[in-house]
């Protein structure tokens, strides 16, 4: 992002940005997270910004810090080969912060992610559930407060589990590539 561009996106969002930096290439602005789609929007609608590319979404855990969390949204412009870094800010007590997956399709699976790992939920999201945990398991283990010897539920398999040594203890000896006995 340009000088330029960080600048017009203040001017436009005064009131929803408390901080923005330019530094080494990686333009960042800190966000509330109230307007965080309609800025998103601007950045990807805008026909000189035309931040056309969600690179990355994530999420930081600041533990002893307020706001605990950042959700992070790394956005790029094919055509201006600019980047922007926008950090909105979560609190401890209000997890929840604005889906952006109907802008971005890549955002469906990052938010999902977020919400699995950190606890972070994304309101107006088409399915938020877990995506690379079982929906019994409890917490979310990237938080920086989980604690990691907590034991889990046990879940019913679907199918029993497979037993490699079972599956490979008949052997065929004395047979050939083609199928005879020697």
């Amino acid at each position: 992002m340009s000088a330029s561009d960080i600048k017009r996106l203040v001017r436009k969002f005064k009131n929803d940005i408390v901080d923005s930096s330019e530094r080494l290439g990686m333009d960042t602005a800190l966000v509330k997270k109230d307007n965080i789609v309609e800025i998103v929007q601007f950045l990807k609608d805008d026909d000189k910004l035309a931040y056309n590319m969600l690179r990355h979404l994530t999420c930081v855990d600041y533990l002893h810090r307020e706001p605990r969390f950042e959700v992070i949204y790394v956005l790029y412009s094919t055509t201006n080969k600019q980047q922007v870094v926008l950090k909105a800010m979560i609190n401890a007590d209000d997890t929840t912060i604005d889906s952006i997956s109907h802008l971005y399709g890549s955002a469906n699976w990052a938010e999902r992610e977020v919400w699995d790992m950190y606890g972070i939920k994304f309101n107006h999201h088409p399915n938020m559930r877990r995506i690379l945990l079982y929906e019994e398991f409890e917490g979310h283990p990237l938080r920086k407060d989980y604690d990691k010897q907590t034991s889990q539920p046990r879940v019913q398999l679907l199918r029993q589990e497979r037993d490699a040594f079972e599956e490979f203890k008949t052997y065929h000896v004395g047979e050939s590539a083609e199928g005879s006995r020697s």
